[in-house]
C-alpha cells in the first residue's frame, strides 16, 4: 500500500476525530461524510485549498467538542448565486 503524505495523513486523522466527536449528537455524522466526500474530488496539488478546508475542519472540530453545539452552520453556493 502506498503511503500517505503528511496532509493528507492530517486530514485522516482530522476526519477520525470529527466522526468520535460527533458520536453523541445525532444528525452530524452524515454532514461530516458529505463534506469529506465532496472534497475529495479536490485534486491533491490544490495544496493551498485543502490546506484551508482542513483548517476549517480543525475549527469545526472545536466547536462540535463544545457540549453546548448543536448544530455546525455551513455556507453552501446554490445555481442561483452561481
Amino acid at each position: 500500500m502506498a503511503r500517505h503524505s503528511r496532509l493528507q495523513t492530517q486530514v485522516l486523522a482530522l476526519f477520525r476525530q470529527l466522526l468520535r466527536a460527533a458520536q453523541h449528537k445525532p444528525g452530524f455524522r452524515p454532514t461530516i461524510q458529505a463534506e469529506f466526500r465532496r472534497n475529495a474530488r479536490l485534486p491533491k496539488s490544490d495544496v493551498m485549498h485543502i490546506e484551508y478546508l482542513y483548517r476549517r475542519g480543525l475549527r469545526q472540530l472545536e466547536q462540535l467538542r463544545d457540549h453546548n453545539t448543536k448544530q455546525l452552520g455551513a455556507f453552501v453556493k446554490t445555481r442561483e448565486q452561481s
